[in-house]
């Protein structure tokens, strides 16, 4: 009966100390790589990708997540243009615009490739292998 007593009272300390104002650590900034050579390699994961290479035969739902992570990377392509590269930031729209024009008819779902999503999956392909032509030659040597 003891043993039954101090059990239940365990458990209650257990939930009760769960119930504290502070749910565990404070989480961190992102920690979000920007520097030239974090980029260099994100972008030469995102073209060895077949939504790259072979934007026209593939899916348009099967590149969703391709093309999620390369929105996310349109802030990174950014901080990387400053005034030595501004050329970059033109290519960061260019790949904005194509992104858009994947999105905007929701080829997340078309499950056959063909117009809209097939030419917008070329212009994302495009876009990327200016930005990392530019990564790769100006901004990661220098």
């Amino acid at each position: 009966m003891r043993t039954r007593k101090t059990m239940t009272v365990l458990a209650l300390a257990l939930m009760l100390a769960g119930c504290g104002s502070e749910a565990g650590p404070t989480p961190k900034g992102g920690g979000v790589a920007t520097d030239p050579a974090a980029l260099a390699t994100k972008l030469r994961v995102y073209t060895a990708d077949t939504c790259f290479t072979a934007p026209e035969q593939q899916t348009p739902r099967g590149c969703q997540k391709y093309v999620t992570e390369l929105g996310g990377s349109i802030g990174m392509i950014r901080e990387q243009a400053g005034a030595k590269h501004p050329n970059l930031n033109t290519l960061a729209d260019s790949l904005d615009k194509a992104i858009a024009a994947y999105r905007g008819p929701h080829c997340d779902t078309v499950a056959t490739p063909g117009n809209p999503c097939s030419p917008a999956l070329r212009e994302i392909a495009t876009s990327l292998r200016d930005i990392k032509q530019v990564i790769d030659t100006q901004v990661a040597t220098s």
